[in-house]
């Protein structure tokens, strides 16, 4: 009788596995290893880099490459847990990420710092698993964050070289740079970004918070050579937030807008009074705080 009830609940499980999945929940009771109630199942940390290029984004998508799916079949492969990691925040389609930050339960007799070596065997090269720690019981990537930093990379020069062409948005036309500069200056501190924030109502119930309002500790653009950059840190990003502030910060560079206008975007909490959102390819989470 136990086996049958078993045997059904697999199958119900292998039914909702999608559901459970665009839900942000672990895989199913039975495909994990049992234990016992009284087991503690140890919080992983999970710190990992990776080249968005090549990926639908970080949240796992049904016959499409994700960072998450990839880390998940990887776990599955060294471990045979089945679990769902849980990210600081899910980057989108090519974009990148230096430090991104996971969790998930996970019980197995692999120290930490062999299944780093582990999971970075089993990973395609463009993802690599950065370091792994044991966590408190009651951390979560996401929820627990208390900053995020991240970075805008445009390339100016009027010929991008082929090997950067996918890590940087190449823009070679005229641009007051000292404009965006002291522009940057006026979205710091706490604001409502909404009309910073993308309009995508597939996007999902996480995303459909009543508050908008966001801290940003700095916001900062400089030149490095021929790489016009911008790093901006602060309590969260909305979606698409980061890339809508460079391309009205562009628009500051071409003269179309102004501080004074900037201001007014801001506080109109329209998503057509800001500008366009810039590409994929230039934005890289660089570090998540705790």
């Amino acid at each position: 009788m136990v086996s049958f009830f078993c045997r059904a609940q697999r199958a119900s499980a292998r039914r909702g596995k999608w559901d459970s999945i665009n839900q942000g929940s672990a895989w199913p009771a039975c495909a994990r290893r049992p234990r016992t109630s009284a087991a503690i199942v140890p919080n992983l940390k999970i710190t990992l880099a990776y080249d968005g290029c090549d990926f639908y984004g970080w949240q796992v998508q049904p016959e499409r490459a994700t960072v998450q799916g990839e880390l998940a079949a990887a776990i599955e492969r060294v471990t045979g847990s089945r679990v769902l990691p849980q990210a600081s925040g899910r980057t989108d389609a090519g974009v990148h990420a230096l430090a991104q930050v996971a969790s998930c339960q996970l019980e197995t007799g692999i120290p930490t710092e062999n299944l780093q070596r582990a999971l970075n065997h089993v990973l395609p090269g463009a993802i690599r698993v950065l370091s792994v720690d044991e966590a408190a019981p009651g951390f979560h990537a996401r929820k627990s964050a208390r900053a995020k930093t991240y970075r805008y990379r445009i390339y100016r020069d009027e010929i991008c070289p082929p090997f950067l062409a996918r890590y940087v948005y190449h823009h070679p036309y005229p641009l007051d740079e000292d404009a965006i500069r002291t522009a940057a200056a006026v979205i710091m501190g706490e604001h409502d970004f909404t009309a910073f924030v993308a309009v995508d109502p597939e996007r999902g119930r996480e995303d459909d918070e009543a508050s908008k309002v966001r801290t940003i500790y700095s916001s900062a653009w400089r030149r490095d050579e021929d790489e016009l950059i911008y790093t901006v840190r602060g309590s969260g990003f909305l979606h698409h937030m980061v890339r809508n502030l460079v391309g009205t910060f562009l628009l500051v560079g071409k003269g179309t807008l102004g501080c004074a206008g900037l201001k007014r975007v801001l506080e109109a909490r329209d998503r057509s009074a800001a500008g366009p959102t810039a590409p994929a390819c230039g934005l890289y989470l660089l570090s998540v705080e705790y």
